[in-house]
């Protein structure tokens, strides 16, 4: 049996690549395996395949690694390809934003037109999911479809209808909304069981046990005890918002608490104008209004810099910058997502 091979698609997203080399010089079942990073951005690519060889080296760990420019180099016998790409990078988003709003639909309406939901993002998205599809058909039919870039559920759908490829889409926002809660209510990773079924964006937390009890007991206590006061400071909650007051809403409106990313979706009536946001997403008015949206960017600006920082440096220990622990598995045990 030949080792395996991974390809990432967008791995210019170096934050996520890296955390993934780390994830994957961790898995000692994978060592010997070969790791193919394709990017259209050189300098990015460049660099994150500069920082896994690095990584590798330092953790000892069995790895070979390739770059391509050219997603048919990248994908030629792939077992594994993971798609991070996102067609045109944040600012395009920004861009779709600033378009609706010229013809009178305000951002974050229910998340019509926020983020990867815009109609134009959608379709630049889903027509890129296609032609990667396609691709693989012909370099690796035989290869499983890690479907990370949104929009996940709709692409994921239409991936199946209409390729042969076989696809798995996943998020990390419910591993991060989980952790936010726990971390929130002071409660120990190791001793909380989470389920939260649904489909991309939209998930409720079903089952919530500490130490093998119901524990949305201890989500009512926090909220009528201590929730005023972690509100008076929105940095608590900005992103993505996970014990925000409109969390807290939903909660109350629907009976189960919805977790990570859904709590932006939220309902209409939190996205009516900046304002509006504020009061349910703090004073920001959340990572998705004009105000939080640039703060998000700089989030992300400064997280590059810092991958790049230690990208173009030699002498800079990659492991001491990102330590080897794994980011979800050993974080969240007990956390279970179903769809």
């Amino acid at each position: 049996m030949r080792d395996v091979k991974i390809c990432i698609i967008g791995a210019g997203s170096a934050v996520f690549s890296l955390d993934l080399v780390r994830d994957l010089c961790l898995t000692k079942s994978l060592w010997g395996g070969t790791v193919s990073f394709m990017d259209i951005n050189e300098q990015r690519l460049d660099a994150v395949y500069n920082l896994a060889k690095r990584y590798a080296t330092e953790t000892k760990a069995d790895f070979k690694f390739e770059k391509s420019t050219k997603r048919e180099k990248a994908l030629q016998d792939a077992d594994f390809v993971i798609d991070t790409a996102l067609v045109g990078g944040h600012e395009n988003q920004e861009e779709q934003r600033r378009v609706a709003e010229k013809h009178g639909y305000y951002r974050g309406i229910g998340d019509v037109v926020s983020d990867y939901y815009s109609d134009l993002g959608s379709y630049h998205q889903l027509r890129f999911f296609i032609d990667l599809a396609r691709e693989m058909e012909e370099k690796c039919p035989d290869a499983w479809l890690l479907q990370t870039s949104n929009p996940v559920f709709e692409g994921c759908n239409l991936l199946i209808r209409e390729t042969k490829i076989r696809v798995i889409g996943l998020c990390t926002g419910f591993d991060f909304g989980c952790g936010v809660l726990t971390d929130t209510l002071g409660l120990a990773k190791e001793n909380v069981l989470i389920e939260a079924p649904g489909f991309n964006h939209m998930i409720w937390m079903t089952k919530f046990l500490y130490k093998g009890k119901i524990a949305y007991p201890i989500l009512d206590e926090w909220i009528e005890k201590s929730a005023e006061e972690y509100w008076k400071d929105s940095r608590n909650y900005f992103l993505p918002g996970e014990v925000s007051p409109a969390a807290v809403d939903m909660y109350r409106i629907f009976g189960l608490f919805p977790i990570g990313d859904t709590v932006r979706v939220g309902n209409w009536w939190y996205h009516t104008d900046l304002e509006t946001k504020k009061k349910w997403y703090g004073s920001t008015g959340g990572v998705d209004s004009e105000v939080g949206y640039p703060l998000y960017l700089k989030f992300l600006e400064n997280q590059l810099n810092n991958v790049m920082e230690v990208a173009n440096n030699p002498s800079i220990s990659v492991t001491e910058n990102f330590p080897p622990k794994r980011k979800y598995k050993t974080a969240y045990p007990n956390y279970r997502r179903s769809r």
